[in-house]
């Protein structure tokens, strides 16, 4: 079996900056919220939140920058990338999803769950569902339902 060592690893690094920022803030790592309360949050909750968010910039440009050394392994195919209309698109969708859903997956997944959120519980549940049907419609042009 081929353990996914990098799943493993992001998915640790994920749980531990979650448990970390709520330890030392009291915050949720929801990137949606964090993102909205960078620009209307009152002056002392947004440098915590502009961190938070130059991390996340900052470890991107760590996996181009670990892609471009020669021999490492391709974390991220950017000639595999979709049009910059289908990004932008994506990028709307999942913005209005997030505010239709009172989060992100990362609050409600990693976070929610965690704290025994129902209502998390369901949102993560939609996600999966809407995922997988995603999935199957694209792939394999729906042959199976």
């Amino acid at each position: 079996m081929n353990l996914p060592w990098s799943a493993l690893a992001g998915g640790a690094l994920i749980g531990i900056a979650a448990v970390w920022l709520l330890a030392a803030t009291g915050r949720v790592a929801g990137i949606s919220g964090i993102a909205a309360g960078s620009l209307r949050a009152g002056r002392g909750e947004r440098g915590w939140r502009w961190a938070f968010l130059m991390g996340l910039l900052a470890a991107a440009v760590l996996v181009l920058w670990w892609q471009s050394v020669p021999g490492s392994a391709p974390l991220l195919l950017l000639r595999d990338a979709l049009p910059a209309w289908q990004l932008i698109g994506a990028g709307l969708l999942v913005g209005f999803g997030t505010r239709l859903g009172s989060g992100c997956t990362s609050g409600h997944g990693v976070c929610g769950i965690a704290r025994g959120s129902k209502r998390s519980l369901l949102a993560v549940l939609v996600f999966m569902a809407c995922a997988m049907l995603t999935t199957l419609v694209i792939r394999h042009g729906g042959a199976l339902l």
